[in-house]
C-alpha cells in the first residue's frame, strides 16, 4: 500500500520529497511477503464470499466491485510497465487459472446459480461450469481421484485469473521510487507522530541498529505499516481513531514443493467457508508462483499470539487497549460468539486434523509431502458502527485527520491487489484540492479512471484484453 502511494505521487508531483521507513532490513517481509499471504490477486473469480447467497438469490455486488478494483489495479501496473518502471511481468505477476470448488447438494446448487448470475458479466469473461468429475479432474487432478463417486460436485474456472507475488511487486514500486529520487530507509523504527503548531508533522523513532534516534518533518505522512498501523495512528493522537480496536488473528498454511505433486495442480482453487468463520479463512489450495519456482499451499489454518506483526512484540495488543477503545472490543467480542469459537476450534486442532480439511479438497493427499508454514499476521479491527455499537470490520479501512495531512490503512486483509483504488481513495481524502488538476494524468496511468467498466461493456472487454496482454495474462 505504501508503494503503491508513493509511486502514485511521484507520477502525479515529481517534484515532491518523498521519504519511505521501513523497521526492518528489507521491505516487504511482513503481510506483503510471498509466503505470508495467498497471492491470489482478490479479483472475486473464484472468492465465494464475496457472491452471499440471499433469499435464494445470488448477490454479485461484492464480487463486482472488488474485480472493479482489481482492473484498476491492473491497469496502473500495465502503465509502469509500458514505460519502463516496471520490469517484465513475470517478476510479480503469472497466469494462474481461479476455481471454485464444492460437494455437498446444496453447495452445488448454490455454485450453479452463481455461474448464472456471473456468466454473462463483462468482468467474468469466459467463466466455465461443470458437475462433471471428468472435466474437474482435467481443470484441477488432485480434486477427483479418491472421492466417492455418489458425492455431487461443481466447479467453476476462469482461465484468466492470476497469481501475484506482492512481495517482489513492492520491491520493485520501491525500487522505481528510489531511482526517481526518493528516500528509502531500512531499520528505522518510527515511535512517535506529534503535530506541529505549522500543521506539519515530526515523525521520530529510532535506527534498528545502535539505537540512535532519528527525526524528520514532513507535511503529510501516510502510515502503511500493517498490524503496526493502529498503534501508530493512536500515537498521532487524532480523534478519527477514537474507538477503534484491534485483535490479532495469525495464519498458518500447508506447503508442498513436490515437484510431481505441484505439476498435478494448475490453479487457485477456492471452497466455502465454515460456519462462524470470517471471510479470510476460506480454505483454498493453491498454486504459488515465487522466484520462477512453483509450490501449492492450502489453508488458511487461524493461529494465535498477541503480536500485530510477525516480528512484533508480545505486548502490542494490551499496548493497543485505550479507555475509548475497550468498551469496543469487548462489545465485538461478545457480539460475534461465533467467530470466537471458530478460533478456538482452529488453535486447538491437530495435524490429523489439519490433514483432513487438506483431504476434502485433494482426497489422497499425504501428510509426508506437506509442511506447515506460518503466515502473515493480521489484526481484525473493531469499531463502533453507525449506530454508535461495536461491529468488526472485515477487508479495510482507510483513517484520515480531518485535516488530511496524516493518512493510514487498518485491516485483517488488506487486499494487496486492490492497492491501486485504495490509494486513490487515500488522494481523494487528503489531496481534494488537487485532484481536478491531476486528472488528466491519472486518466492516462489508468484508462477506466472515473468510470465504473462493469457500466461499459466494450470498454470492459477492450481494458481486460489490452492488460492482460502486457501482463502476460490469459483473456
Amino acid at each position: 500500500m505504501s508503494a503503491t502511494l508513493g509511486s502514485l505521487l511521484q507520477q502525479l508531483e515529481p517534484e515532491w520529497s518523498i521519504t519511505i521507513l521501513e523497521a526492518l532490513p528489507e521491505v516487504a517481509q511482513e503481510s506483503s511477503n510471498p509466503w505470508n499471504n495467498a497471492g491470489t490477486g482478490h479479483s472475486a473469480l473464484c472468492e465465494l464470499n464475496y457472491t452471499p447467497e440471499k433469499n435464494g438469490q445470488i448477490d454479485i455486488t461484492q464480487a463486482v466491485k472488488v474485480n472493479e478494483q482489481f482492473q484498476v489495479s491492473r491497469q496502473y501496473w500495465s502503465y509502469l510497465i509500458s514505460k519502463g518502471m516496471l520490469p517484465e511481468p513475470t517478476r510479480f505477476i503469472n497466469p494462474v487459472p481461479h476455481l471454485s470448488f464444492v460437494w455437498g447438494e446444496k453447495n452445488v446448487e448454490y455454485l450453479r446459480k452463481r455461474y448464472e448470475a456471473l456468466k454473462d458479466h463483462p468482468l467474468f469473461p469466459g467463466l466455465e461450469y461443470t458437475e462433471d468429475a471428468r472435466v474437474i479432474r482435467e481443470w484441477a487432478p488432485l480434486l477427483i481421484p479418491g472421492r466417492k463417486k455418489s458425492e455431487p460436485i461443481a466447479a467453476t474456472r476462469i482461465v484468466g485469473g492470476s497469481d501475484v507475488d506482492f512481495g517482489a511487486l513492492t520491491e520493485h514500486l520501491l525500487d522505481g521510487l528510489v531511482e526517481n529520487g526518493a528516500t528509502l530507509r531500512t531499520e528505522r523504527r518510527v515511535t512517535g507522530l506529534k503535530r506541529l503548531k505549522d500543521g506539519t508533522w515530526r515523525v521520530s523513532g529510532r535506527h534498528e541498529v545502535g539505537g540512535t534516534p532519528f527525526e524528520l518533518t514532513a507535511r503529510f505522512v501516510f502510515v502503511g505499516a500493517g498490524g503496526a498501523a493502529l498503534h501508530l495512528l493512536q500515537k498521532s493522537g487524532i480523534k478519527e481513531i477514537r474507538g477503534y480496536g484491534g485483535f490479532p488473528i495469525s495464519g498458518e498454511f500447508l506447503r508442498t514443493d513436490n515437484p510431481e505433486i505441484v505439476a498435478k495442480h494448475q490453479g487457485k482453487v477456492y471452497g466455502k467457508a465454515s460456519v462462524g468463520a470470517p471471510p479470510m479463512s476460506v480454505p483454498h489450495l493453491d498454486t504459488r508462483v515465487v522466484d520462477g519456482q512453483a509450490s501449492l499451499l492450502f489453508g488458511p489454518y487461524a493461529g494465535w499470539t498477541p503480536k500485530f506483526l510477525k516480528n512484533g512484540s508480545w505486548f502490542d495488543l494490551f499496548a493497543s487497549i485505550r479507555w475509548h477503545n475497550l468498551g469496543t472490543m469487548i462489545g465485538a467480542g461478545l457480539k460475534n460468539l461465533d467467530l470466537v469459537w471458530y478460533l478456538v476450534t482452529e488453535l486447538l486442532a491437530t495435524r490429523k486434523k489439519r490433514q483432513e480439511a487438506l483431504q476434502q479438497f485433494a482426497p489422497k493427499a499425504e501428510q509426508k509431502d506437506w509442511y506447515l508454514i506460518t503466515a502473515g499476521q493480521r489484526v481484525q479491527i473493531m469499531k463502533k458502527g453507525p449506530d454508535g455499537k461495536a461491529v468488526i470490520q472485515f477487508g479495510t479501512e482507510v483513517v484520515s485527520g480531518g485535516d488530511g495531512s496524516i493518512a493510514g490503512l487498518l485491516g485483517a486483509s488488506p487486499g494487496a491487489s486492490t492497492a491501486v483504488p485504495i490509494m486513490l481513495d487515500v488522494l481523494k481524502r487528503c489531496f481534494p484540492e488537487r485532484m481536478t488538476g491531476w486528472e488528466p494524468r491519472l486518466e492516462e496511468m489508468i484508462p477506466s479512471y472515473g468510470t465504473l467498466l462493469s457500466d461499459t461493456p466494450k470498454k470492459a472487454a477492450k481494458e481486460l484484453k489490452d492488460t492482460a496482454k502486457v501482463l502476460g495474462l490469459a483473456v
